[in-house]
């Protein structure tokens, strides 16, 4: 093991993670991850290939006008054409128009591809790669050579697959970073043929591994041990077919469980904030159990397993999730035990006593109840933060539930349906309102009424919205009468909380979420509502008689 040897951590997120079939970035996505990738301390940024698409010739442009303190940006292409000079090689010459620091360049180190994909004799492409090679280290501060195939070359043909790097390293190449393109090598044969190659040349070797057979970070990490002294791939793995080897993973192991230095420990801690910024930008939604960064990579929901954390977190933790600026999480459901309730007590402020409080025994009855009725409350933490005070008696009644009313309407074949709900409450002064509000579907519709309702009386519910919408149908096979489960997620800027509801009506289920949600935005602001409140019920109570005559209040929100 070293101490304090450094790996260079060589990023292609913005060349080769734009390849996955899902990822497309702009312009002003790739300089935003590349200022990101920098202040997290990478050492090589690969920008694109700028022979192959005006967006990637439109970053390199971009990137100048931007301080980049620490990072080397690459610019990536190829070996010449046969046939050709490297000077005269027009993807070379763009290459050099991009004005960067590090040429990387990709050529073939298997002799099958020679033979069948170029088509030129074994000989020819030796000296191709010694001639580009060359060129670059006249017009480049490095030539990085990615030896494309060189795992599958050197086990078909070892001779040759050594032959190629031994032609860059003859041209001054400043590092060979050794390929599995293929993805389909084990960490076995990583380490084997890293170490011949290192034996062959005098120039330093990184490794540069796929995914495709589920092994691309050890592969990484077996290279290393090998004498790698380069790490390459992307942000969250992504990249063509079943992606790159994730950089997330690799540094998280060689920095914390290996001893070698990537990143600034300090920088460490915005790894996650850093894996999330690349999801969004990309579009797509963060992996929930990816090692390290994901939202469950430190989630625990058996109760033997809350139990042993809140004693020891190493009983169930590899490492402190805030190395990675990721959290612990403590699920609830029919698998949680008191430890369970306990920690989440304690994580909403509540200090209550497992081994003494009869209320934690019928909380944790109650729990495995609604779960087996099909509620989950591993999204929806506010939901069980409500029931937890409803049943400790420490909820407030901020209003009470009448009655609700939805029709949809849709007049004529060409138009779009919509939705009207007629919502009734009595209010924190006892009044009883009646309001109505217009949506483009029911739940809208009745987020609206009762938003209406409730405005006069809390006013910081304006800032509040949903933000995510889930529908699970849990009995199959029973059609249209099976049980639904909603999710809302809500948030009011500042903070994020999800709700559950669960009815064989859909907006049932989705009014019980709704409400949930507006409980809790309301119990955590704490504040008092503009009217003298009225003497009522028992936390709980669910309604109280009316007061007065209805007041109507409609809301017609935009399409």
């Amino acid at each position: 093991m070293a101490d304090t040897k450094h790996i260079q951590v060589y990023d292609t997120t913005l060349r080769d993670g734009c390849q996955s079939e899902d990822v497309s970035l702009t312009v002003e996505d790739k300089v935003t991850i590349a200022e990101r990738l920098d202040e997290l301390g990478f050492d090589y940024i690969e920008g694109g290939w700028p022979g192959s698409n005006d967006r990637d010739a439109a970053f390199f442009k971009e990137i100048k006008k931007i301080k980049i303190r620490h990072a080397k940006i690459a610019a990536f292409g190829s070996t010449r054409r046969s046939g050709v000079r490297a000077a005269a090689d027009r993807n070379l010459q763009l290459l050099l128009r991009t004005g960067t620091q590090v040429a990387t360049v990709v050529g073939k180190t298997w002799d099958m591809h020679v033979r069948e994909a170029l088509r030129i004799p074994l000989n020819e492409n030796l000296e191709i790669l010694n001639d580009t090679i060359a060129f670059l280290k006249k017009n480049f501060d490095e030539a990085i050579f990615d030896a494309e195939h060189f795992f599958d070359g050197y086990f078909h043909n070892p001779e040759y697959a050594l032959a190629c790097l031994k032609a860059v390293d003859d041209a001054g190449v400043t590092l060979i970073a050794l390929c599995d393109t293929n993805g389909g090598r084990l960490p076995h044969e990583i380490e084997a043929a890293v170490a011949a190659a290192r034996a062959a040349v005098n120039c330093p070797i990184g490794i540069h591994c796929h995914n495709d057979s589920e092994v691309a970070v050890a592969n990484t990490l077996a290279g290393v041990k090998a004498g790698a002294t380069q790490v390459q791939g992307t942000v969250n793995g992504f990249g063509e077919r079943c992606g790159n080897a994730n950089l997330v993973s690799i540094v998280a192991n060689l920095q914390l469980k290996l001893g070698y230095h990537c990143v600034p420990p300090a920088k460490l801690k915005t790894m996650r904030e850093v894996s999330t910024l690349v999801y969004e930008l990309a579009n797509i939604t963060p992996f929930a159990r990816q090692p390290y960064v994901g939202r469950s990579a430190f989630a625990h929901k058996g109760g033997l397993h809350v139990s042993g954390i809140q004693r020891n977190t190493a009983t169930y933790e590899h490492i402190d999730p805030a190395l990675l600026g990721n959290d612990r999480r403590v699920l609830l459901s029919e698998l949680s035990g008191r430890a369970n309730i306990v920690y989440k007590a304690k994580e909403f402020g509540l200090e209550i006593d497992a081994a003494s409080d009869d209320k934690i025994g019928a909380l944790l009855d109650e729990l495995k109840r609604l779960e087996g009725a099909g509620y989950t409350f591993d999204g929806a933490d506010a939901s069980f933060e409500l029931l937890m005070l409803r049943t400790l008696g420490l909820a407030r009644e901020h209003f009470n539930f009448v009655s609700f009313r939805v029709f949809d309407d849709k007049w004529h074949e060409d138009r779009a349906p919509f939705s009207e709900a007629v919502v009734v409450i009595e209010g924190p002064d006892g009044v009883r309102t009646r309001n109505s509000a217009i949506g483009n579907g029911p739940v809208n519709a009745l987020d609206s009424a009762l938003r209406s309702a409730l405005l006069p009386y809390y006013p910081n519910l304006e800032a509040m919205q949903l933000v995510d919408y889930k529908v699970r149908v849990l009995d199959n096979g029973a059609g249209t009468e099976a049980r639904v489960r909603v999710l809302i997620e809500s948030t009011d800027g500042k903070r994020r909380w999800g709700t559950v509801g669960l009815s064989s009506n859909v907006v049932e289920a989705s009014w019980q979420a709704l409400v949930d949600s507006v409980e809790y935005k309301l119990h955590k602001d704490n504040l008092k509502p503009r009217v003298k409140a009225a003497a009522g019920k028992a936390n709980g109570a669910r309604p109280r008689s009316a007061k007065s005559a209805d007041h109507s209040h409609a809301a017609h929100p935009k399409a």
